[in-house]
């Protein structure tokens, strides 16, 4: 089942069950997955690692957002934006411990015989290729810096 089939089911769940939060999570995943399928100018579907990206960037965003408006003491506004992230996050893939991840960078370090934070560029590009979806981007750059220093 593709990801646009499974937001339409849960936008209709949402909508029955009236989760104002989830509903406007859901719609605005639906939006993003509509602008990336028509940006291309086709109506081909778009891949699932595309898929994925999208909705990391969408929490991302969330939490971003949730972290300024508790910096300014704006849990209100806060709450209903860390509540969203739970809602996309339910279609990402499971997310590996920053030990899981770990043990992955230093496969790839040893594998490639990186050494020295020269190497990190390379370290990050294998990483990211083989972590995409189950890390986050900051995860795995941290942790390659730590291992590279």
């Amino acid at each position: 089942m593709s990801l646009s089939v499974r937001i339409m089911d849960e936008i209709k769940t949402a909508m029955r069950a009236k989760d104002t939060v989830a509903l406007e999570a859901l719609r605005s995943i639906k939006s993003e997955l509509l602008l990336a399928q028509t940006s291309t100018g086709s109506k081909e579907e778009i891949t699932e690692e595309d898929e994925i990206k999208l909705l990391q960037r969408l929490v991302k965003t969330r939490k971003e957002s949730a972290k300024i408006f508790t910096e300014q003491n704006r849990l209100d506004l806060a709450e209903p934006e860390l509540a969203q992230v739970a809602v996309i996050e339910k279609f990402l893939p499971a997310q590996l411990s920053e030990a899981e991840v770990e043990a992955v960078v230093a496969k790839i370090i040893a594998e490639t015989g990186a050494s020295g934070i020269a190497s990190m560029g390379k370290v990050m590009g294998l990483a990211s290729a083989q972590l995409g979806g189950t890390a986050e981007g900051k995860t795995i750059s941290t942790i390659v810096k730590k291992l590279l220093t």
